[in-house]
């Protein structure tokens, strides 16, 4: 197999990761991840705690050059969890930056703190280990249960960075900016071997600041990756911050991703940059499935079309595939590619049951345009609601809602009602917590812009929605 670096074994000169002030090229990551590699040679799987550091992307670059799998440690996880997720995976030691304060769950770990100043002189790096060895295992959220650990094969990431390269334009000339934790495949393998892979540079400004953003972005960066939380925080400073508007106007590429934007956050940042913000979509066990296109113009609402190599399908509820492109046939997203995880760790039922044939069941409902571009409606779990014999997508609801002048968040769930099945219940964090707006006030704007049906018959106010790490709400906390 190809190398997963190529820029690597080149031994570059370019800068290819930047933190604050500290930096490496890829000659002096090649040394570097080098130097750590060897001395992972034959330690079975490997955590890495996953702080927002120089340290973690050489510790994970070298665990993929020894073809040892990583296992990205989330610093803010629980006592409970981190225990379940050391235990599924059992890790024979732990990579960490020097300093780092660890918790007493990893205390029968070896420890090898990860020098990002060292180098392997003139030792050639490791040979390329098989497409389907092993690379990442990434642990889910675990709404339902325990986490689960997806097994992220080499070619899941070599696939998906190579689709995403055709899709974007993505070239060793561009410099990314981020501000995503290291712990999950959008930071982690978007964001750092993505940039990494196709050669070019990553700044990580390690807290998401928009005067930070707009910092890197005019000094250096041509793309910006984000998640919606970033890019409302970005529309709502936008008006008053002229700096930040003209970074991201000279910026080639914005891309939002993790869950929906909301259509209103699209057209503010477009009126104000006269940039558009394109979506993809993917998750932990598929990596990226669609993507809207750089020479293809950004529709509001959609993720695009499926990437080279991946097969999408909708699927009924019982089973039969849905052919409409007609942008009202609602089905489950299904998938099939090079782009899919392997394995849930020491879980063979769950991965039973999560395929149908070689489909993967996302648990993700959406209609499709007449041109293929896929639109989410939410999760079949939560944000499917069948009221009054109708199938309704709570995200089209919420995008309605926060363009009420009233709305600053909004989440929408279904709840049981003995006349319509589901009745749909709007959580709102109004602007002004004095003055909300009262539920026949949004019922009837609702009404106005989708359809009678679709308006919430209950509204609850909220100071703040409950979102993870990632900007995505926790629905199930709302439910409970």
């Amino acid at each position: 197999m190809p190398s997963l670096f190529p820029a690597l074994t080149a031994g570059s000169a370019r800068t290819a990761l930047r933190f604050g002030a500290r930096s490496l090229s890829h000659a002096e990551l090649a040394g570097a991840a080098g130097a750590s590699a060897a001395l992972l040679a034959g330690a079975g799987r490997v955590a890495v705690w996953a702080t927002p550091t120089l340290e973690t992307a050489v510790g994970v670059v070298a665990a993929l050059l020894a073809g040892v799998p990583a296992v990205p440690l989330n610093p803010r996880t629980g006592e409970r969890e981190l225990a379940h997720i050391l235990a599924d995976s059992a890790p024979s030691l732990v990579l960490a930056a020097p300093g780092d304060e660890l918790p007493p769950a990893l205390d029968a770990l070896s420890r090898v703190d990860i020098d990002v100043r060292a180098s392997s002189g003139s030792l050639p790096l490791p040979d390329e280990p098989p497409a389907e060895a092993p690379a990442l295992i990434v642990y889910t959220s675990g709404t339902t249960g325990p986490p689960k650990g997806v097994v992220l094969p080499r070619r899941a990431i070599t696939s998906t960075l190579d689709a995403l390269a055709g899709a974007w334009a993505w070239t060793a000339d561009d410099v990314l900016v981020h501000a995503l934790p290291l712990f999950h495949v959008h930071g982690l393998i978007l964001g750092i071997l993505g940039p990494l892979r196709r050669g070019g540079a990553v700044h990580h400004i390690a807290r998401f600041d928009t005067e930070a953003v707009a910092r890197e972005l005019a000094a250096h960066g041509t793309m910006f990756f984000g998640v919606p939380t970033m890019y409302h925080r970005i529309a709502e400073t936008l008006p008053h911050d002229p700096a930040l508007a003209k970074a991201l106007s000279g910026t080639r590429l914005l891309v939002s991703g993790s869950a929906a934007l909301p259509v209103y956050d699209h057209q503010r940042i477009a009126t104000a940059t006269g940039r558009r913000v394109i979506e993809r979509y993917g998750m932990t066990e598929t990596l990226m499935n669609t993507s809207v296109r750089t020479d293809e113009e950004p529709r509001p609402g959609t993720v695009g079309v499926p990437l080279e190599g991946v097969r999408v399908r909708l699927v009924e509820e019982s089973g039969e595939e849905i052919t409409a492109y007609d942008t009202e046939s609602v089905g489950e997203i299904q998938v099939c590619g090079p782009n899919l995880f392997t394995e849930y760790l020491n879980r063979p039922d769950a991965t039973a049951a999560a395929f149908d044939g070689p489909w993967f069941r996302t648990g993700d409902m959406a209609t499709r345009d007449p041109d293929g571009a896929v639109r989410i409606i939410g999760r079949k779990a939560t944000d499917l609601i069948k009221s009054g014999g109708y199938k309704i997508g709570a995200g089209e609801i919420e995008n309605a809602l926060l363009d009420h002048r009233a709305v600053k968040e909004a989440a929408v769930t279904g709840e049981a009602d003995p006349d319509l099945g589901e009745r749909i219940v709007a959580w709102i964090v109004p602007v002004d917590a004095q003055h909300p707006p009262t539920v026949e006030e949004l019922g009837n704007h609702v009404a106005q812009q989708l359809a009678p049906h679709k308006r919430p018959r209950e509204v609850r106010l909220l100071d703040t929605l409950p979102r993870n790490d990632m900007g995505k709400i926790m629905k199930r906390a709302l439910q409970n």
